[in-house]
């Protein structure tokens, strides 16, 4: 009763929207995106490729792979989104990423977790595709790292991004793979003993060709890790990209 009364409140004086399609709130002290956009939200289903988890045309059970997979084994040995990056879900993220709307972690993570049963399973800890400090600071957070933080494993910050260079989501699928050649390194205070042997969860929001995950799974196989996996909030669909939206000026993220 209480809590109907202070979400009535809530929209009386504040008139809250949805983070996502902008419709007026029915609960906003519950979630800052309303159900409907939530359960328009695509999930990833099979059949997909047993490795990258991209969807295959047809089952074949004697070849799970997709052609990408075949052609080039990825570093990586399972990879898992939560959903499809179009509609519902891009905007959602948009949200959180662009638009510092960080309570979106939880029902994201949630989501995660109900999709990434298998990749969770037995993993040893989490690691955070990380950004570049100057990136880190105009967007005020690291949305890879909140998302991380949901997972309920251990959370290592073990990577850094050593090059600034244009955001992924800005280059043709074409120059992605050079863009974050040579970008990550585990920092030197990160002990070995970490790393060694363990088999970790890489976490970044959306993946797309998967040139930076590929980029951050060299680096820690290198550092002695026994396997990575990959768990991101959306995967890229085939197709043109959509604008991708402009980020909030440094000052306004940060307080967000």
């Amino acid at each position: 009763m209480l809590t109907a009364a202070l979400n009535g409140l809530v929209r009386l004086c504040l008139a809250p929207v949805c983070a996502a399609c902008g419709s007026l709130l029915g609960e906003p002290l519950r979630n800052p995106v309303c159900a409907d956009c939530w359960q328009a939200v695509r999930t990833v289903s099979p059949p997909w490729c047993a490795r990258c988890g991209d969807a295959l045309p047809g089952w074949r059970a004697a070849d799970p792979l997709c052609a990408r997979c075949r052609r080039l084994t990825p570093l990586f040995v399972l990879a898992r989104s939560a959903g499809l990056y179009e509609g519902s879900l891009r905007a959602i993220v948009h949200a959180f990423k662009y638009g510092g709307r960080r309570a979106l972690a939880a029902p994201l993570g949630r989501l995660m977790r109900d999709a990434g049963a298998d990749v969770l399973a037995g993993a040893d800890v989490a690691i955070p595709v990380p950004l570049h400090p100057y990136r880190a600071w105009q967007r005020g957070f690291n949305q890879a790292d909140d998302l991380a933080c949901q997972l309920r494993l251990p959370v290592a910050r073990v990577l850094r991004r050593r090059r600034h260079g244009p955001p992924q989501a800005s280059l043709p699928a074409a120059r992605r793979h050079r863009n974050v050649r040579g970008a990550f390194a585990v920092r030197a205070w990160a002990p070995p003993a970490s790393l060694r042997n363990a088999a970790i969860v890489l976490v970044d929001d959306v993946l797309t060709t998967g040139a930076t995950v590929q980029a951050c799974a060299g680096v820690l196989l290198e550092a002695g890790v026994r396997s990575v996996r990959v768990l991101t909030a959306a995967r890229a669909v085939p197709g043109p990209s959509a604008p991708r939206p402009r980020p909030p000026r440094p000052s306004a993220a940060r307080h967000q």
